[in-house]
């Protein structure tokens, strides 16, 4: 059975990551990996064909070993890490001040430069607050001394 050349993996590797471009997201860039590597070593030492399809398979296998562990320490979040369009989870814990008396367990107060409406215990004018969770387009606050 004839060999592939070495350039032939290349051809195969790029092929593969121009595919992983198109269509992110899968591990055909740990395939393109293994390509690579397999050109490299076909470069380096001539083998036969079944020689050079176990080291792809191989080499394909250790890198997409690699990128499970890659991918892996990549989607871990610190804990409080804001997620992504979900703006109001990144909202706790931010400090504000009363700016419409909390009465009956309703008002506002300013965040920033926005003011919201906001759910807490009765606070009056001015009160530092800090928001302990959101619910809807209200944000829920409790004094900013309270622990």
């Amino acid at each position: 059975m004839p060999t592939f050349p070495w350039w032939s993996w290349v051809v195969l590797a790029g092929v593969a990551g121009l595919a992983e471009l198109h269509f992110p997201g899968g591990y055909l860039v740990w395939i393109a990996l293994g390509a690579a590597i397999t050109a490299a070593i076909e470069f380096a030492w001539r083998s036969s064909f079944e020689a050079q399809v176990i080291t792809f398979a191989l080499a394909s296998a250790l890198s997409c070993g690699l990128g499970y562990f890659v991918y892996r320490h990549y989607h871990r979040r610190p804990s409080g890490h804001a997620i992504l369009n979900q703006r109001d989870r990144a909202m706790i814990g931010a400090h504000g001040v009363v700016s419409t008396a909390l009465v009956g367990g309703r008002g506002k107060v300013r965040l920033g430069d926005v003011v919201w409406q906001a759910q807490g215990p009765d606070l009056p004018e001015g009160t530092p607050v800090v928001v302990t969770a959101t619910k809807n387009s209200w944000v829920v606050v409790e004094p900013a001394g309270r622990s």
